[in-house]
């Protein structure tokens, strides 16, 4: 059974999609605000989202960016804009489909399914194991030994550049250059350091002499990808 977040902040329009996927035999959720959004994605973990992008307390364009950035889940808009560039700028945002209002249900429903078809058709990407750690970009989520690790956004995309990038030495620009935009976030000198820090805390089993994240001195660090 297919998940689907519903986001959109209109409460009847809200009820009658979820109602009606219900229907079709989804597992829906609903929200109406970015705040309560992003708590149910990590919570839920849906296979599609259908977000609204007038909300009260946000944009949804900037929430699409948002997790379009750690994940290819599936995004259909909806929106009351009707200007040719809003829909160009919907998906340049990463959504994958773009639909105005009002719109009808039957559509809607056609619209999912598609989505879902190619979602599921295309290429995924693969599970990521590296000692005891292993990444599932899916479903965004990592594991040492059985248990699983709580990251940020942050430290989830540098462990997985890291565990793409085994046993090479990676410059801290070359770090910085793929994993942080030069827009005014995360730019500060200390910020890489403090990142991996904050990661270390969390993978290796002694922290002081990490296994897996090496420093190489003058240069940048080297993720190892195996224990003896």
């Amino acid at each position: 059974m297919y998940g689907i977040l519903v986001i959109e902040d209109d409460a009847g329009l809200n009820r009658g999609i979820c109602f009606t996927l219900e229907r079709e035999g989804y597992q829906v959720w609903g929200a109406d605000t970015v705040k309560q959004a992003c708590e149910m994605y990590r919570e839920k973990q849906p296979d599609l989202i259908v977000l609204d992008l007038n909300l009260p307390d946000g944009d949804g364009l900037k929430l699409c960016c948002r997790i379009r950035k750690e994940s290819q889940i599936p995004i259909i808009m909806l929106t009351a804009r009707d200007m040719e560039t809003d829909e160009i700028i919907g998906l340049e945002s990463g959504a994958d489909d773009y639909i105005k209002k009002p719109f009808s249900l039957a559509v809607l429903k056609v619209r999912i399914q598609t989505a879902l078809r190619k979602h599921q058709g295309g290429e995924r990407e693969k599970t990521l194991y590296c000692g005891d750690l292993t990444l599932d970009p899916q479903r965004v989520k990592v594991f040492k030994g059985t248990g699983e690790i709580g990251l940020t956004t942050q430290e989830f995309r540098l462990l997985k550049y890291f565990m793409e990038n085994r046993e090479r030495v990676l410059l801290k620009e070359q770090i910085m250059d793929i994993l942080w935009d030069q827009k005014g976030n995360f730019v500060e000198e200390n910020t890489l350091p403090v990142t991996i820090s904050r990661l270390r805390k969390k993978i290796e089993d002694d922290p002081v002499n990490p296994f897996y994240i090496k420093t190489v001195h003058g240069m940048g660090y080297l993720f190892h990808g195996e224990k003896e």
